[in-house]
């Protein structure tokens, strides 16, 4: 198989985690960032473990783990009553909670070391035929094949969503002295599904010693501006109210600017392949982070696009047609899953929460649901990449 020449756009998680993959098998990879250093946006996630089984395919595993702590337990109550209303285990495997600098470094150390020529200064915004073009720069190519890696944002992508009502504040801080909290643990408490709030330990950020923590709060969208407006003693007051034993990672926050907006959207590409185009991660598929699956799908999709190309020896239409069958069906379950958890945790509904916490909830600990439930946390509960045998590549490339 003769080697590709490969543009990536976008140096986000499965930007980085696509181009180290071919750059390891060989092909000649151009990466592409809009950033003049790229660095990562966001606060803490969970890699589940098929996002684990990327990471190790492509020797990021280790590396990752040395960074981040691992996850045991989801467990989530109601601040009112005190009764528990999720309660997933992960064993006999783990998630692995991390920040999103640690896991940037991780795999843009694995890019640079595999030969991935890193652009930076050029913002994506066309593709045309087989160049990809810029806003700043001059266009690019000709190349065998580009790969859309932008985002929620992608200008190369032709995806619709519809944004989602509630989002969630984001902030980081230092893992307490003192807690009652376990360390293994990602801890939720809700108020009915207009209040969540959470506490997930994510090991250390590169460069720092002290062990972190990503923690959350939920509210809608258009309320933003009024819970700056109404100052941090309010929001103290409040969250301390529905769980006291957060007030040694509310009392850290000193500051509104430490918290980040998160928006979310919900929508799914029909089609996450052109001629000579392939779309990955939030540019093929956007939704609610219940399911804990967002950086965990860019990463599916970078290895299976990883796979195609040296299942299909370099036929790229083969690889494309491969790409887009090997993950439709994972994507677009965990996207209607995902769709029908969310207004059960971040909606107006008062209904929802109630049917979640008095019927939802204890049919979830009847065997053997606690194993289905944990199936689906872990990422796994349908096949990530249905295998393909060479018949099937004969059949699609004709």
């Amino acid at each position: 198989m003769s080697p590709l020449r490969i543009a990536v756009a976008g140096a986000g998680i499965g930007g980085l985690a696509v181009s180290a993959g071919l750059a390891r098998a060989g092909h000649s990879v151009q990466l592409f960032d809009r950033f003049d250093a790229p660095a990562p946006v966001g606060s803490g996630l969970v890699i589940q473990p098929v996002g684990q089984v990327v990471l190790q395919a492509l020797g990021a595993l280790e590396p990752a783990k040395r960074h981040g702590n691992p996850i045991q337990r989801m467990m989530g109550h109601e601040a009112r009553s005190g009764r528990r209303v999720l309660d997933v285990t992960y064993a006999p495997r783990v998630g692995l909670a991390i920040h999103r600098a640690a896991l940037f470094d991780v795999l843009m150390n694995g890019a640079l070391e595999a030969g991935v020529d890193l652009q930076t200064g050029h913002e994506a915004s066309e593709v045309r035929g087989s160049f990809l073009r810029f806003a700043d720069a001059a266009p690019a190519g000709p190349f065998d094949l580009i790969i859309d890696a932008c985002g929620a944002a992608s200008p190369l992508s032709p995806i619709t969503s519809q944004e989602l009502p509630y989002g969630a504040l984001w902030a980081n801080v230092n893992w307490p002295a003192e807690t009652a909290l376990p360390q293994a643990q990602l801890r939720q408490v809700y108020r009915r599904a207009e209040r969540m709030m959470g506490v997930l330990p994510i090991g250390r950020e590169p460069g720092h010693e002290a062990l972190r923590t990503a923690i959350f709060w939920s509210l809608p969208t258009r309320a933003y501006q009024n819970w700056r407006d109404g100052g941090l003693s309010a929001w103290r007051d409040e969250a301390l109210r529905l769980w006291p034993e957060f007030q040694p990672f509310a009392d850290q926050i000193n500051d509104p600017d430490q918290f980040v907006m998160a928006r979310y959207a919900h929508g799914t590409l029909k089609q996450v392949t052109a001629p000579g185009l392939a779309h990955i991660g939030d540019a093929a598929h956007r939704a609610s982070p219940q399911l804990g699956q967002g950086a965990n799908m860019a990463l599916l999709d970078a290895l299976a696009l990883i796979q195609a190309v040296d299942r299909a020896e370099g036929h790229v239409p083969v690889a494309l047609q491969w790409y887009a069958e090997a993950r439709r069906w994972h994507v677009r379950s965990y996207q209607a899953i995902s769709h029908l958890f969310t207004p059960q945790y971040q909606s107006d509904s008062r209904v929802l929460p109630w049917l979640r916490d008095r019927i939802l909830f204890p049919l979830s600990q009847v065997p053997p649901l606690p194993r289905l439930l944990t199936r689906l946390v872990c990422g796994d509960l349908l096949a990530p990449m249905p295998s393909l045998d060479r018949e099937s590549f004969r059949r699609l490339s004709g």
